[in-house]
């Protein structure tokens, strides 16, 4: 017998565990760009859909991402896949959850007592919107939460408590109505009597939910005040079932952190930064990330109960991007084809438009969605019914393709018939297309000229291409440069970096002349004195050893003496546009190189400026070969004593080796 119990035990584990993979592979199907994501998830879940028979306690997977990532379409996904949508709730944390009533829409217990989790066994809730249920306000201070307090305690073990509060009410409720029937007349009394119903059924689903009762609301709404008191009674003495258990659940918790997406989760009206960028920023966020975001809204035993299964969505690619828009646009023509009999074919210029005109990437998926809609929608339509008019019908495809002027964009239909050709001009609007167009010629080569210097002085000085470097911008009037960013800033590379941001004055000054520089490098200005200010007075870069700063508090320790650190500031930002200056000047042919290149494309790829200006194809890591300094300095010591740093002085090792035995 044993042994027929653990071949069938075994043969289900395998058909879960098929299952399970089965699964996987759906989702990846379906949800695009996100792989990585549904391969964590899926091994986060797999013991307590497996083997659900060793959970105790809730298990707990965090989804946090940028808005539009597919994180709750990821969990309704699996949730159906599974088998599981019956048993699935999902919370809004903000408070306002579709489907919850006037007594459940504060509390948790009461939404899972509502719903088909029955007590005790595996289930999937999901907390939606997270971080919209701070229990901090901005300064650090108790935010006043009324809703799903219980949650907590939920996360903790999966053990509710009863809402002894919410039968106290009631009862202190019955007890008054018969205060009153006992103070009233007899014909009262008779007719309190003759009543069917004594309790609402709100205070009845109270009941019966805390009480764990198996009689219908219409039952306990029937039973007489004296006898509600006895089970309430009955209930508090007993205090053996008091718990609702719902450790086997499977809760996803679910939001956007946006102090974890600093460096993008507010630019929603960027639609000109490659999607890359964005990728390669937010794909280095780790749990330590999520962490600190988290304690900006949530106190420190609260962040613990979310336990460390931190998912973290990067924002979507540009091959992403580029996977959906033809998704999306397959479907919208084999839509047509159903509808209409007419097949159409997208030329390469229309995915090109679309990811140029629909692409926010801050915002995911949702923008995107609806310009597609946007533009294809209405013309598929009108283009099948002139395909139609010309005999299309199935047979021959009709093409389209999609192309820009100045003034206009239209979408193309073109269609062979018999020998000859038919086509039709369809007029799309392509806003962002118009957005970055330049038509001021003067205007058109200041940007160039500005965005050069500080792309070529980037090159130069850091040995690799920036990020981006583009004048045909919608998001804003000018042009911008994007770099890498580096895990630490060494003394040199923190001058180069402020050489940088003066490059682009020096540029419009070696070209236009010092009485034509324009007030366009104001934001570089505040941004190079920021970093000289920091060279100074934060990193001990300059003559200084000490912090120098503004002290706020009787307990900070600074050097206060501000003023006498701006002449070194100012001498600091004047020598590296001096070199700035002299750097662009030795390298003109490169430099005007790509000021051609921008003022005629609107953008330079990395891998074209690589070659203006002789780098290599592909940079080394955005730090200073530490490694490598390190290991020098070993074999110095293997070689004999290193010789002390000017200043240290005789005896420095000495005095160090006394204090360590005295703090000893």
């Amino acid at each position: 017998m044993s042994n027929d119990i653990h071949s069938g035990l075994h043969a289900a584990l395998s058909e879960r565990t098929r299952h399970l993979q089965a699964v996987a592979q759906a989702l990846k199907t379906e949800l695009f760009g996100i792989d990585d994501i549904i391969d964590r998830v899926i091994d986060s879940l797999r013991a307590w859909y497996v083997l659900p028979q060793l959970i105790s306690r809730p298990v707990i997977v965090c989804l946090w991402g940028l808005t539009g990532t597919g994180k709750t379409q990821l969990v309704r996904r699996l949730a159906q896949h599974l088998g599981f949508y019956d048993r699935f709730i999902e919370v809004q944390m903000d408070g306002f959850s579709h489907g919850s009533g006037y007594g459940s829409r504060g509390s948790i217990s009461a939404m899972l007592a509502e719903s088909g989790i029955d007590e005790g066994t595996p289930g999937i809730l999901v907390l939606d919107e997270f971080q919209r249920f701070r229990t901090l306000d901005g300064n650090g201070h108790d935010a006043k939460v009324e809703r799903y307090q219980d949650v907590w305690a939920l996360l903790s073990d999966g053990r509710l408590p009863p809402a002894l509060s919410m039968l106290g009410e009631i009862e202190s409720s019955l007890a008054q109505a018969e205060y009153e029937q006992d103070r009233d007349g007899p014909a009262d009394k008779k007719k309190a009597k003759k009543r069917k119903l004594h309790l609402s059924p709100w205070e009845a689903q109270e009941v019966k939910r805390c009480l764990k009762l198996p009689e219908t609301l219409l039952q306990i709404m029937a039973w007489k005040p004296a006898e509600v008191h006895a089970r309430l009674r009955a209930f508090r003495d007993s205090q053996q079932s008091w718990e609702t258990d719902y450790s086997k659940l499977l809760v996803f918790v679910s939001g956007n952190l946006d102090e974890m997406y600093a460096e993008t989760a507010r630019r929603v009206e960027d639609c000109d930064t490659d999607a890359d960028i964005f990728h390669a920023l937010t794909k280095k966020l780790s749990l330590i990330d999520v962490k600190k975001a988290l304690a900006e809204r949530f106190k420190p035993e609260q962040i613990a109960r979310l336990g460390n299964n931190h998912v973290i969505y990067p924002s979507f690619s540009r091959a992403t991007y580029v996977q959906l828009i033809l998704s999306i646009c397959d479907r919208y023509v084999e839509d047509i084809r159903q509808s209409s009999g007419v097949r159409f074919m997208l030329e390469s210029s229309m995915y090109e438009q679309i990811y140029a005109n629909a692409v926010f990437p801050a915002q995911g998926t949702r923008p995107l969605f609806s310009s597609i809609h946007a533009i294809l929608s209405a013309t598929l339509v009108n283009a099948a019914l002139w395909a139609l008019e010309q005999g299309a019908g199935g047979g021959e495809p009709v093409w389209l393709s999609l192309e820009t002027a100045a003034d206009k964009s239209c979408i193309v239909a073109r269609y062979r018939k018999g020998k000859g050709k038919a086509q039709r001009r369809f007029p799309v609007t392509l806003e962002l297309n118009q957005l970055k167009k330049r038509s001021n010629e003067d205007f058109r080569a200041l940007l160039a000229v500005h965005e050069a210097g500080h792309g070529v002085a980037y090159g130069l000085l850091f040995g690799r291409a920036p990020q981006e470097i583009k004048i045909n911008v919608a998001s804003f009037e000018g042009g911008y440069n994007s770099y890498e960013q580096r895990k630490a800033w060494s003394r040199q590379n923190l001058r180069d970096r402020i050489c940088v941001s003066l490059a682009g004055r020096a540029a419009e000054q070696m070209v236009f002349g010092a009485q034509a520089c324009t007030s366009g490098a104001s934001q570089d200005f505040r941004q190079a004195t920021a970093y000289a200010a920091q060279y100074v007075r934060h990193f001990a870069f300059g003559t200084r050893l000490s912090r120098t700063d503004v002290a706020n508090d009787a307990e900070d320790n600074l050097n206060t003496d501000l003023e006498a650190t701006n002449p070194e500031i100012e001498a600091l930002l004047a020598q590296e546009h001096a070199r700035a200056l002299a750097l662009l000047e030795a390298h003109a042919p490169a430099f005007m190189a790509v000021v051609d290149a921008l003022a005629r494309e609107g953008s330079v790829a990395p891998a074209q400026l690589a070659e203006m200006l002789d780098l290599p194809a592909e940079a080394g890591d955005s730090t200073d070969a530490y490694a490598a300094l390190l290991a020098t300095f070993k074999a110095r010591r293997m070689d004999g004593p290193v010789p002390p740093e000017p200043g240290a002085g005789p005896g420095a090792a000495t005095r160090a080796a006394g204090l360590l035995r005295a703090m000893a």
